[in-house]
């Protein structure tokens, strides 16, 4: 598979997990299966509108396409720009998280990156990350670097810089075909000493990987709504669904917690594993902003190409 099917293949599985989710966000798991039946959603809604999770992605997926190669601060000021500027954009109409929104206009108002995020320990630092999962994949470093800042950027928790570094981790794995029995022990290994609030949600979903009870497990991990459970909700998707795309964001998605974000970070990670060919075509086909998104790909694709010459 070549670098750009390999991009496509994570910024449109990322957005389509994100869509499907979407509409559940904020149900309760009765309203869900009476409005979509015993199974929940299994499609997302044509047009597939995305939120905010995959709108600034490509905001730091841009950042990464323009000054990619650069030192962090560089990286940063970009990263900065383009958040404001999406922020300020009328794109942002999909309800974002209060710590991503107040720590954007900290961020505008001219506080660095290194202070200006929020004491909480949400999910918003992790749900932005895939693109640096995939442009450092060959550079752990970079890629522990680079995601770190700009999950600080918006969330300071030490939780939140975990899931971070982790989300974007565990992206890079899926592309370099590890077994997904050992995503969890690698990641672990990867972001230790960091949170233990996030090594034990990890542990947890490795705990309830052999459940017969899908739903069960993930409510043992927790509701997504916090940076460690998304993650390890996505890691127990992405395990327990290793072989199809369609069956982990469903599985990710279809639950009473954050779904578009546990979707997101699902969808990302398996379309970095299965690749392009995973995806339903028709999926792909009503993604919202289809056309910039692929060009997006292709661009943070060259990019990666040129780093690696």
């Amino acid at each position: 598979m070549s670098e750009q099917q390999q991009a496509r293949a994570i910024l449109y599985g990322l957005a389509l997990g994100d869509a499907l989710g979407w509409p559940i966000e904020f149900l309760s798991l009765q309203k869900i299966n009476i409005i979509h039946g015993p199974d929940g959603i299994k499609m997302p809604p044509n047009p597939a509108l995305v939120t905010d999770d995959t709108q600034t992605t490509l905001a730091v997926a841009e950042a990464l396409i323009e000054v990619g190669e650069a030192d962090i601060d560089t990286i940063m000021a970009a990263v900065t720009r383009r958040l404001i500027d999406w922020s300020n954009s009328p794109e942002n109409d999909r309800a974002p998280g209060h710590t991503v929104t107040e720590a954007i206009r900290t961020l505008e108002a001219g506080v660095g990156w290194r202070d200006s995020g929020g004491q909480g320990k949400g999910n918003g630092s992790a749900n932005r990350v895939a693109a640096v999962g995939y442009l450092y994949q060959h550079d752990p470093d970079k890629l522990r670097e680079v995601a770190h800042a700009t999950g600080l950027a918006t969330h300071r928790h030490p939780a939140s810089n975990a899931a971070a570094i982790a989300a974007a981790y565990l992206v890079k794995l899926a592309l370099d075909r590890v077994l997904p029995d050992d995503y969890i022990e690698y990641t672990l290994k990867f972001t230790e000493g960091i949170s233990d609030e996030f090594d034990e949600a990890m542990r947890r979903a490795q705990h309830v990987i052999e459940w017969t009870d899908e739903l069960g497990a993930i409510t043992h991990i927790g509701s997504g709504w916090f940076g460690e459970e998304a993650v390890a909700i996505a890691a127990y998707c992405a395990i327990r669904h290793c072989d199809s795309f369609t069956k982990a964001v469903r599985r990710a998605v279809n639950i009473p917690g954050d779904s578009d974000t546990t979707g997101c970070i699902t969808g990302g990670i398996v379309a970095a594993q299965l690749g392009l060919a995973a995806i339903p075509p028709d999926w792909i086909a009503n993604l919202e902003n289809l056309d910039y998104i692929t060009d997006v790909a292709n661009r943070l694709a060259a990019k990666k190409e040129s780093l690696q010459q």
